[in-house]
């Protein structure tokens, strides 16, 4: 068994995005900052309506999925097929952008607080033309599971195996695999997770620290930062300090090329500007165009 190690951080940054949401980055805070398949990773978290309230109007993207996690607030969704959902606390979206979508999020709130995450994941290249998909996931849905040492874990996908249990996620079978665990842990409290040695996986503590790693090998992984982790079959994480609120994301990398120009994620020049000139002549939502 090998356990895995903290390899290296990447402490999030302050940005903006949509019309001027303030919130912070990891993941792809630089381009090629990826976290194969992961492109982005974004925590909102502010009480002040001026941080928000212009929300994410109208916008396109392609070849690719947004996973949007939301632990306080209310955003709505609408898309150019038609879908419209409340995204309240605790719930969450899994979007497949594919060959196209136009989209919009937007707070149904005034004030009070708005606390969440936005994911990018990679499609594949034999994916990312296909046609868009997308699914809202009612707080009540979400399985929650008490944990052997304490703590609970939020399994939005993937599956979590606890004392020979194995309890899916909402989200399964994706070509990525994706694992996305919302993880609660006591003061002093350990955390174990097998997986895939080969998988791509990430911690991010948002609240309080965590110690990752082997006894005597682990490191501290302070909060708003994501900590890459090395290969291993096995991950393993201590609450430090105080109890602790992480997000464990992982995934099967693509190894494909990676081309990205804003909302639009490809794997040649050419695709990105095809897709450029797609939205600009109205065509990047039209399944088989003339």
């Amino acid at each position: 068994m090998s356990i895995r190690q903290l390899q290296h951080v990447i402490e999030s940054i302050p940005t903006s995005d949509g019309a001027g949401v303030k919130l912070r980055r990891s993941i792809g805070s630089q381009r090629g900052l990826y976290v194969d398949p992961f492109l982005m990773l974004d925590e909102f978290s502010t009480d002040n309506p001026e941080d928000y309230i212009a929300g994410f109007p109208s916008h396109p993207h392609r070849g690719f999925e947004t996973v949007t996690y939301m632990l306080e607030g209310h955003l709505l969704h609408e898309d150019h097929m038609g879908n419209r959902g409340d995204l309240k606390s605790g719930g969450a979206q899994w979007m497949r952008a594919g060959r196209g979508i136009i989209h919009s999020e937007m707070p149904q709130q005034t004030q009070g607080r708005l606390r969440g995450f936005q994911l990018w994941v990679n499609l594949p290249a034999l994916e990312k033309m296909t046609p868009p998909w997308y699914r809202d996931i009612e707080p009540h849905e979400i399985p929650q599971v008490t944990l052997a040492e304490g703590g609970s874990a939020r399994v939005i996908a993937g599956s979590i195996n606890v004392a020979g249990i194995v309890t899916p996620g909402v989200i399964t079978g994706h070509a990525t695999e994706p694992i996305y665990l919302d993880v609660e842990l006591p003061n002093g409290s350990a955390f174990h997770y097998y997986l895939e040695s080969n998988f791509s996986a990430f911690l991010y503590p948002y609240e309080g620290a965590l110690q990752v790693g082997a006894i005597g090998q682990s490191r501290e992984l302070k909060p708003q930062s994501a900590g890459v982790l090395s290969h291993g079959d096995q991950i393993t994480v201590v609450a430090q300090e105080g109890p602790a609120r992480f997000l464990l994301i992982a995934g099967k990398p693509l190894k494909e090329p990676v081309v990205q120009y804003g909302p639009f994620v490809m794997n040649t020049q050419n695709e990105v500007e095809q897709a450029l000139r797609d939205y600009q002549n109205g065509t990047l939502t039209v399944i088989d165009p003339a």
